[in-house]
């Protein structure tokens, strides 16, 4: 097959976007840890850190974007890439907004839920964490692709089983029915995450159709 990269330049900048997006996964899990372990020194660290992957993401997707066309680099994957790299850069965007969702709603989470939150947003980033391995496939060893996005759609399943599980349990508390919905809220932010993993997925097995025939 026909190498993918025309530019060692694009190769990297390709590189440090997936990049970002992993270790803005690693960091909002750390980030929701800290939270629940009150440790506010630690939390403001991670929402930082988050922030700033975010913005190194899209800086990186623009910069990559603008190169595709004024150097007309792969011109005849350009529209699949661009896609793929917005759909990616949806999942960290969702990272960042939620664990900010968190500074600025401080939800009130019994102790009895709080390892189950932890363990959703857990799961819910490990689809995340395929779908950047499935990424680097495409871009690297197509063949592999597949072994990555049946991961995605394992995890992304999973994540969708434990929220509403514990979702159903919230529900069924002696909790105010405010708290319980605020906390229904914070259940559903974390999922989206491994539902932008699956979108991504969905794509990735779009596009790998495409550049094997």
């Amino acid at each position: 097959m026909k190498a993918f990269f025309s530019s060692k330049s694009l190769e990297n900048q390709i590189d440090q976007f997936l990049d970002a997006v992993s270790q803005g996964l690693i960091v909002f899990v750390s980030g929701v840890k800290s939270y629940f372990e009150e440790d506010k020194s630690d939390f403001e660290h991670y929402l930082k850190e988050i922030s700033k992957l975010e913005a190194e993401a899209d800086k990186l997707r623009r910069e990559i974007e603008n190169d595709l066309y004024t150097y007309s680099l792969i011109p005849e994957n350009r529209g699949d890439v661009l896609a793929l790299l917005e759909h990616l850069d949806n999942v960290i965007d969702s990272s960042k907004e939620t664990l900010h969702q968190f500074d600025v709603e401080i939800p009130d989470i019994p102790l009895e839920f709080a390892d189950r939150y932890i363990k959703l947003a857990e799961i819910s980033c490990q689809a995340g964490e395929e779908v950047v391995l499935a990424s680097r496939a495409f871009f690297k060893d197509i063949k592999r692709v597949k072994d990555h996005v049946h991961k995605v759609y394992f995890f992304e399943k999973e994540t969708d089983r434990l929220g509403d599980q514990l979702k159903k349990d919230i529900f069924r508390s002696n909790m105010k029915l405010s708290r319980k919905i605020h906390l229904r809220y914070f259940a559903t932010h974390v999922e989206v995450i491994s539902d932008d993993a699956e979108d991504v997925a969905d794509r990735l097995s779009i596009y790998t159709i495409k550049r094997m025939i």
